[in-house]
């Protein structure tokens, strides 16, 4: 078989599409089992539309899908206090600075002890 540059760089193209939609697909496939905000059959159907109709239905559920669910503002929280943990953030050193700004007067009783939750949360 004779390839001009043309069908190489067609066939990078082809390739790069087609690798582009099978990523897609996993991560929509993943992304539907993993949220607890859809029943048994919410997951049945979304996935029987990923089978049937696999690049209609992708887009459908990145149009649907909620941005921002409860259970990821947790996965980001989460990941948000392990970064602030990896970056020398200690809720000691936190509370210590509370506890000077309430003693200075800055902030009220209450305020430190919501903060103090916080930070230690």
């Amino acid at each position: 078989m004779d390839w001009s540059f043309g069908d190489v760089i067609w066939t990078l193209i082809v390739f790069y599409f087609w690798f582009m939609f099978i990523w897609l697909f996993i991560g929509v496939f993943g992304d539907i089992f993993r949220r607890n905000d859809l029943s048994g059959a919410g997951k049945a159907g979304w996935i029987l539309l990923l089978v049937i109709l696999p690049f209609l239905g992708i887009l459908i559920y990145m149009i649907a899908r909620p941005k921002m669910t409860p259970q990821d503002q947790e996965i980001l929280a989460a990941t948000q206090e392990r970064q602030r943990r990896a970056e020398g953030f200690s809720s000691a050193d936190e509370i210590a600075k509370l506890a000077k700004l309430r003693d200075e007067g800055k902030i009220t009783a209450q305020e430190f002890e919501q903060l103090k939750a916080k930070a230690m949360s």
